[in-house]
């Protein structure tokens, strides 16, 4: 006898849309605030150091952005073609690709291995003739290269965990590890209790130390509760299609991430002429600026499946009322982080042990850069949305478009002006630039596929 009942629709056509924005997005925001925590605690250790082993760490910085690029990049097509395979219930698939992710993962760490051996005193000359900032970035960058393994792998099986729905066990994972690095920071730099003294080598073994520790919980989580994947060593060995399968969607990833290691590499170059402050006043502002735009990151990935989940449904309402939601609120928390940004710059960086110069150095760019966050705010929040109308394309070309076409050039012909101050001018360039790009092919996909939705 047939049922009845109708089936029950998922909550992300039924939940009021804040609430469900909420609901989807809190523990990627909870999680991506203790990263970013992590990288302002971490460079707040460092700082007490000195100046110059702050410099240091703001130059290795595109370094470890590109080891987690590449890392995020495999792991990216190794999620989706997992999950797609999943869904096919074709579990020799799956296997083959979570074990081919494992070993590719193992493969990046050796070229950045090698890399870390061979590259890291040309690297880091390249941007400062200074003798003491290259002694303590080759330090930092040796270690956190050669001993990098836990970044590739831990990526990858915490996404492993991800593809099966399993995203709070991966949360756990990421912040542990972040955990382990905040404690083992002042431990290891500054030698207290049973531990030695390690400057600058400290920094990077707390952070070695933590990535380690994160992938041992994630492989742990992994063999206990991963039951959808069987770990099996024999499905390690590569298969050229299922390698041609991961990089086929891994590669744009990893390009797209990029992009920032060579920007940060090359404005780097740009303020060094000015003076090694800069520099480091630069990177103060990335991790700053991380704790800002993290949630909105947070915010935005948690979006995406539910306008993808309206779209498919033909909701007008939901989708509609879900962008403005979410524009609305990633616009508060940029406006507030402007605002800080604005009235206590000075306060936040005397928390890094800054000098008189650079702090007043940090004023300038801080009030300079801080309006650019509204304009991010809109841009963030609508490349997300192209990503749920499989309009990722878009989101690229915004990108490629706003930071080497108009960030980079504009922050060269900034500095002929002789003033460093005014290179901070390129990041509200660049960012009204791609709002306004943004908005152009957010038209298209409103006239394209919302606009012809009913509204019910």
């Amino acid at each position: 006898m047939p049922s009845n009942t109708a089936p029950v629709e998922n909550k992300m056509g039924t939940m009021p849309v804040v609430r469900l924005i909420l609901n989807m997005s809190l523990p990627m925001i909870f999680s991506m605030l203790i990263q970013a925590l992590y990288n302002i605690v971490d460079s707040i250790f460092v700082a007490q150091i000195g100046e110059d082993a702050l410099t240091a760490v703001s130059l290795a910085f595109p370094v470890q952005n590109l080891m987690i690029s590449f890392a995020v990049g495999t792991s990216v097509g190794v999620n989706a073609m997992l999950s797609m395979k999943l869904g096919q219930r074709d579990q020799e698939s799956v296997d083959n690709f979570a074990m081919n992710g494992v070993f590719l993962s193992f493969c990046t760490y050796a070229v950045f291995f090698v890399l870390g051996l061979t590259c890291v005193m040309p690297y880091l000359q390249s941007q400062t003739s200074s003798f003491s900032i290259v002694e303590y970035g080759r330090e930092y960058l040796c270690i956190v290269t050669t001993l990098g393994f836990g970044v590739f792998a831990g990526t990858m099986f915490d996404r492993l965990l991800q593809s099966t729905g399993r995203t709070f066990l991966a949360m756990i994972s990421q912040i542990v590890g972040a955990v382990i690095n905040i404690i083992f920071d002042p431990l290891l730099i500054f030698g207290i209790g049973i531990f030695p003294k390690m400057g600058i080598r400290g920094a990077a073994l707390a952070t070695v130390l933590g990535q380690i520790v994160g992938l041992f919980v994630s492989v742990i989580l992994n063999i206990r509760c991963n039951k959808d994947i069987h770990f099996k060593v024999k499905n390690l060995i590569p298969r050229l299609k299922i390698v041609c399968d991961i990089y086929k969607i891994g590669i744009p990833s990893i390009l797209l991430s990029s992009i920032t290691s060579v920007i940060t590499y090359f404005v780097n170059i740009i303020l060094g002429r000015f003076s090694t402050t800069a520099i480091a006043v630069y990177g103060v502002y990335f991790k700053l600026n991380s704790f800002i735009f993290m949630p909105v990151f947070g915010l935005n990935n948690g979006i995406v499946p539910i306008i993808a989940y309206n779209y498919g449904a033909q909701h007008h309402k939901r989708i509609t009322n879900t962008i403005r939601a979410a524009l609305l609120m990633a616009f508060s928390i940029m406006l507030l982080g402007a605002a800080i940004f604005e009235l206590f710059p000075d306060r936040l960086f005397r928390l890094f042990n800054a000098s008189d110069e650079m702090v007043e150095l940090g004023c300038n760019c801080l009030r300079r850069i801080a309006p650019s966050f509204l304009g991010a705010a809109i841009a963030i929040t609508l490349s997300s949305v192209f990503q749920a109308f499989g309009s990722a394309v878009y989101s690229m070309i915004v990108s490629f478009a706003r930071q080497l076409v108009v960030f980079l050039p504009a922050a060269y012909l900034l500095s002929l002006t002789g003033d460093v101050n005014n290179v901070w001018w390129c990041f509200i360039i660049a960012e009204f630039m791609s709002v306004g790009m943004s908005l152009f092919f957010m038209r298209r996909i409103y006239i394209k596929k919302i606009k012809p939705i009913p509204v019910k």
